[in-house]
């Protein structure tokens, strides 16, 4: 057999097996991420190459079984079955072996040709126990290679081996049969001859795996079967025949009865190859969980944790903010000054440059955040997050696996949203999802950073960021007790906690992550944000000629006249250059107040009255339903109404300090868009992963109306205790 010049390969494996961080070590930068056609579910490729074969990689969703349930056992069994990949390595958890060899068992019976990856191999050093890998896939007839993902250990022996078995050079490949004993065996035989001799289907499947999955009542086969005609028909009366002979004899369902029969299966292996740790061995995951998890600490330590990360963010953030904000300023003053006055030069320095850099210089801020979040959830401490809120989920009608969709939600709620999924519950879904817009994603970070810029010291910024997405979750949990006693009532889906074992996140591993989701935003930038600062430009620029109250340009003109006549007269503080100044900029405000941003700003300004918005803050809000972001490019180019800045200007900070925003009102602004509405793209999101018009409808009528009875909150009882 010739060498193949380039294979496909499919990564399958459990959640929390390693597989991603596997797939980073074999793609590097080399992939892209997508959805799977006709659903929600993240879709990542990559390629590498070895020895001249170039290898494209495919990473199908985690999941623990290949039963038609959830989307992502779908998606992952019809790539497998209908793409039919050269190789399918399995990503193993070496130190869960149990529990991954299930799925294992599957992927055989499918006929796959499979590469067993026993990954986290170190982790399983670390308990003291061990796995003869040659004899595990000398059993399964699938060879077993040890790696660690996370430091790239093992990944040229895993590529040379899915080459050989690609090629069937591979000596241990062969076909294993699965026994299910002498009296299902009595009937398998006979149904997988007739489904073999029944073609079905366009793509061949194997037939003895269609029989098990028939007697399993798996609906997606059956509608599969069922669509194939009247030979079909008949098919699946023999199943149910024998489905029905089947129960009467073990008083459980095939599916059970073949599920445990797997399993035996699996334990016979086990016993074969695995060799348990001393029993006096505690592992080092079970140390650190002593205090993480611990009844009493395991909760202050969690938000002691996220208190930190906000410090970090804002801390650490602080030094290259300033560079990009100097570079932006610099960027403006060399297009004003190389420029000639007009609409152009209006829409580049006053539109653009002050739209995009006033979102720009948070970049350092929000890949700081990200980071620290790829470090939480690589290391293992997300899934004890959820475990250890599990007793105040309860609280809310919800269980502790439904903290990590609002977990996620810090990153972004849009894939927060769709990380519902895993909730067996479509009453848990959609309390999840009506719930999570309210864990503050990442777009509003700009808005926090520049508002606490403005208004706090730099110590209290951290503390006062944290308290707003704190404010968030309380919020959450109220909301959704109130919705799990009114519009969905009922209790929370049984469930039980994966915690997997700790391990330290390597740099490249948390760069590559980091910079997934930061490139977002910064395709953002390039979008959204630009088209969103031209549009407000232009809503803020036209019309051209209003009537304004008073002749600026006179008195402007008179004391220019009068500092040209006595320079003397300018004095130490130079008291006319201000006045000029003073000037200049009251004619641009009652300028832009009269454009037609101006006027839509003051249509809604008596609805946002009560909360002491001004009309530039009613503006931004409205336009923030489209993306968080852009809330700040909005105020970026409404508060640059003075001439053009110099080099000692301090931007828009300077120009929100010189506003009628207070302390007070500047945290309720911060609280109102914490909590309003999400941006167009999550709403999309919640309109699909719902299905309903009228769920998303509640989510956006309700998020309206809650931000602004918080707002009023913040603002009249800060009132009344001196905070105002």
């Amino acid at each position: 057999m010739n060498q193949a010049k380039s294979l496909r390969i499919a990564l399958a494996g459990n959640p929390n097996s390693g597989k991603t961080t596997l797939f980073n070590a074999i793609t590097g930068a080399r992939h892209h991420v997508g959805n799977w056609p006709g659903v929600t579910v993240e879709k990542k490729e990559g390629t590498t190459s070895l020895n001249g074969v170039v290898i494209d990689v495919v990473d199908l969703p985690g999941t623990y079984s290949l039963t038609a349930y959830s989307i992502e056992e779908i998606v992952a069994r019809r790539f497998i079955v209908h793409d039919k990949p050269d190789v399918v390595v399995h990503v193993i958890d070496a130190s869960n072996l149990e529990r991954n060899l299930f799925l294992t068992t599957q992927l055989l019976q499918l006929g796959s040709k499979v590469v067993l990856a026993l990954n986290m191999s170190d982790a399983l050093e670390q308990t003291g126990a061990s796995i003869d890998a040659h004899k595990l896939g000398s059993l399964l007839g699938a060879p077993a290679v040890f790696t660690v993902g996370h430091k790239g250990a093992g990944i040229a022996d895993l590529l040379e081996t899915v080459v050989e078995v690609a090629e069937g050079k591979h000596p241990m490949v062969r076909q294993v049969r699965i026994p299910y004993g002498h009296e299902i065996e009595s009937h398998l035989d006979p149904l997988t001859e007739r489904a073999e001799a029944l073609d079905l289907f366009e793509i061949p499947h194997p037939p003895r795996w269609v029989t098990i999955k028939a007697l399993e009542n798996d609906q997606e086969l059956i509608d599969e079967v069922s669509e194939s005609g009247e030979s079909g028909v008949r098919f699946l009366e023999e199943i149910k025949e024998t489905r029905d002979h089947l129960y009467s004899l073990y008083g459980e369902e095939p599916e059970t009865v073949f599920t445990e029969r797997l399993y035996g299966f699996v334990a016979g292996i086990l016993k074969e190859v695995y060799t348990e740790p001393p029993l006096d061995r505690i592992s080092r995951s079970d140390q650190i969980d002593s205090v993480l998890t611990h009844k009493i600490f395991g909760l202050p330590v969690f938000f002691l944790m996220v208190w930190g990360v906000f410090q970090l963010t804002f801390a650490v953030g602080a030094a290259p903010m300033d560079w990009i904000d100097a570079f932006v300023a610099w960027i403006a003053g060399f297009a004003s000054a190389n420029m000639d006055d007009g609409l152009f030069k209006s829409l580049i320095v006053d539109g653009i440059i002050s739209g995009v850099g006033s979102v720009m210089i948070f970049l350092p801020n929000i890949f700081i955040l990200f980071m620290c979040i790829s470090f939480l959830e690589d290391s293992g401490y997300m899934a004890r997050a959820a475990f250890l809120t599990d007793r105040v989920m309860h609280l809310l009608g919800l269980h502790g696996k439904a903290f990590i969709p609002m977990l996620m939600g810090f990153g972004c709620n849009a894939p927060a949203i769709m990380a519902t999924r895993t909730l067996e519950s479509e009453r848990d879904r959609i309390l999840s999802i009506l719930i999570n817009p309210l864990m503050s994603c990442s777009a509003r970070l700009p808005v926090y950073v520049l508002i606490t810029g403005a208004f706090f010291a730099p110590e209290q910024a951290g503390t006062v960021i944290f308290s707003i997405y704190l404010l968030g979750l309380v919020l959450a949990i109220a909301m959704g007790r109130l919705f799990s006693k009114t519009v969905l009532p009922g209790k929370a889906a049984p469930f039980v906690m994966e915690l997997p074992p700790y391990r330290l996140p390597t740099g490249r591993g948390l760069l590559i992550h980091t910079w997934d989701r930061g490139k977002i935003f910064i395709r953002k930038m390039g979008g959204v944000i630009l088209v969103g600062s031209i549009v407000i430009w232009t809503l803020s620029t036209f019309p051209q000629e209003v009537e304004l109250s008073k002749d600026y340009d006179a008195e402007i003109a008179r004391v220019q006249e009068q500092l040209d006549v006595d320079t003397s007269q300018q004095g130490a503080n130079g008291t006319l250059d201000q006045k000029i100044a003073d000037l200049e900029i009251a004619k641009e405000s009652e300028r832009v107040e009269k454009s037609y941003i101006g006027r839509i700003g003051k249509v809604l300004e008596p609805v946002f009255r009560p909360l002491e918005f001004d009309w530039r803050s009613a503006v931004g809000l409205l336009t923030g339903f489209v993306a968080k972001e852009i809330v700040v490019s909005t105020m970026g180019v409404l508060y640059q109404v003075g001439p053009e800045e110099d080099e000692e200007s301090e931007g828009l900070i300077e120009a929100l300090r010189n506003s009628d925003m207070t302390p007070l009102t500047s945290y309720a602004f911060m609280a109102f868009v914490l909590i309003y509405t999400p941006c167009l793209g999550t709403i999309a999101v919640i309109r699909r992963e719902t299905n309903s018009l009228k769920w998303t409808a509640f989510s956006v009528g309700y998020a309206v109306l809650l931000a602004w009875i918080v707002a009023f909150a913040i603002v009249r009882v800060g009132s009344l205790i001196g905070l105002g």
